[in-house]
């Protein structure tokens, strides 16, 4: 999956420019129809969100979550009326979260403050650490952790608080430095809790089958920096998995109760899941309006091809986070390797994505402007461009203007998981923090973006897409949908990758 490059101003005029509203059919015959699988943005099931933002009382991990690293863990957080909080880490060695190694207990004091310039939607927020617990479940997991830190010349009172493994003791809670040692000890943890510095809490109704809709309650916090080494001066920009609240949640929901009873002492073990084979094949769309790191809102659609290992994607971009407010349109495709399973991120499968062809569809005045202004021969072949109008931008190697490179190969992470309602959930390796591109193998994701879900319920193999023809009636999603391609991150970079 591709990347590029979108130039710092470009980002100051998507942002200050007025927005017009999207054309309803496009001017190309080349453009792709809709999707009428899962609505990405959800028009029929509208997304209220609360502002100020209403933290009382407490937030659960849904399932079993992954973050960079990798590290596999769930999440319990409770916000009390005083501002106070309390929240529980749970982590462990494997990406089912069935075995346990150590918890984290953080108390401490959040205030909301103003609503963020750089993340539309979102609430800032500055909180002060009481205290931070650490409990172990076993002694592999303390000498784990001792190992970490004796590589990474941990200061001596850091490395004081916790016991030596033969005075280990099962259950006992080891309290972590605190003040300006406390800062030290947890970035060589790889711990942070800047996480709290950005919050956005939204609802909305959930249809359920032969009953009334229910209530969800979702809280987005702060997205976690992919480098460990650069979490202690990441502010977020974008968001990590949503809590739910524990009283509103989806359902079914078999991990809900389990972490939401759960303590330092007691973590929850979630329910064996069985791994599902990586079946690509068929289209995948977002579930809602997606928030990446330094203001980018966007929807994804794939269509894989089992035959021939090809792929075509389209990235809708925003500049809104309700996904409302077009600004262009990025259609890429290409072809990808056979996967083989992932060393590191167990349940993974590693694959290479490599990005051939690409089209661009400005959607408002600003981007229009700014592609009319490009060198000419850097962005598509001569001739003006215009709103909602498609052009090829393969022949010029891609589109400079937007940082867009062809060809481009990149290393990925995938993995296939089912929802408890049966659904088939695709989820795709996690943009790098700091902008650049998976082209490396060392650089390959190690934990993933919010997942896309299958159109029609189960994998398959898809037929190959007509661009030019209309979508038959029985036709459920887009024939066209694939690499998660434009990401833009704290560098500023523009990506055009799965």
């Amino acid at each position: 999956m591709p990347a590029a490059m979108l130039p710092y101003a470009f980002v100051l005029v998507l942002l200050g420019a007025s927005i017009s509203e999207a054309t309803g059919a496009t001017q190309s015959s080349r453009l792709l129809w809709e999707p009428r699988c899962p609505q990405p943005v959800s028009e029929s099931i509208p997304v209220t969100v609360i502002l100020p933002p209403h933290l009382n009382g407490p937030w659960i991990s849904t399932g079993c979550e992954v973050r960079p690293g990798p590290e596999f863990l769930t999440r319990s957080y409770t916000f009390y009326p005083n501002r106070l909080f309390r929240a529980y880490q749970f982590y462990y060695r494997d990406p089912s979260c069935q075995e346990p190694t150590h918890s984290l207990l953080i108390k401490g004091k959040v205030r909301l403050r103003r609503a963020s310039w750089v993340t539309r939607g979102a609430t800032e927020a500055d909180y002060h650490l009481h205290k931070v617990g650490i409990v172990f479940h076993s002694r592999r997991a303390l000498l784990d952790v001792t190992k970490r830190l004796n590589q990474t010349w941990a200061d001596q009172d850091c490395m004081a608080r916790l016991p030596r493994a033969p005075a280990w003791l099962p259950g006992a809670l080891y309290e972590l430095p605190s003040s300006r040692a406390q800062r030290h000890c947890m970035a060589e943890m790889g711990f942070s809790m800047h996480e709290l510095s950005l919050v956005r809490v939204q609802r909305h109704l959930q249809p359920q089958p032969g009953a009334a809709p229910q209530l969800v309650e979702e809280l987005y916090l702060g997205d976690i920096h992919t480098d460990r080494a650069e979490r202690q001066h990441y502010r977020p920009t974008g968001y990590q998995h949503p809590l739910q609240s524990a009283l509103h949640h989806a359902q079914p929901c078999p991990a809900c109760a389990l972490v939401a009873h759960a303590d330092e002492h007691h973590p929850p073990v979630l329910p064996w899941t069985r791994a599902l084979p990586l079946r690509l094949s068929g289209r995948w769309v977002s579930t809602g309006c997606e928030v990446r790191p330094a203001v980018l809102f966007l929807t994804r659609f794939f269509t894989f091809h089992g035959h021939g290992r090809s792929w075509e994607g389209r990235y809708h971009h925003f500049s809104d986070p309700e996904c409302r407010q077009p600004t262009f349109t990025v259609v890429a495709a290409g072809s990808y390797s056979q996967g083989a399973p992932s060393a590191t991120v167990r349940g993974g499968t590693e694959l290479e994505f490599e990005v051939t062809r690409a089209r661009v569809t400005p959607m408002d005045p600003a981007t229009v402007a700014l592609l009319n202004a490009s060198e000419p021969g850097s962005c598509g072949r001569p001739g003006a461009w215009a709103v909602g109008v498609e052009r090829d931008v393969t022949a010029t190697n891609g589109c400079a203007a937007l940082g867009i490179r062809l060809p481009h190969v990149e290393y990925e992470l995938f993995k296939v998981e089912r929802d408890p309602r049966g659904q088939s959930l695709l989820f795709i390796g996690q943009r790098p923090s700091d902008g650049s591109s998976p082209d490396t193998p060392e650089k390959r994701p190690t934990s993933y973006q919010a997942p896309l879900v299958l159109c029609g319920g189960h994998a398959q193999d898809a037929p190959r897409s007509r661009p030019h023809s209309a979508p038959s009636s029985g036709d459920l999603c887009p024939r066209a949908v694939p690499v998660p391609l434009l990401l833009l991150a704290p560098g500023l970079v523009f990506l055009l990758g799965l």
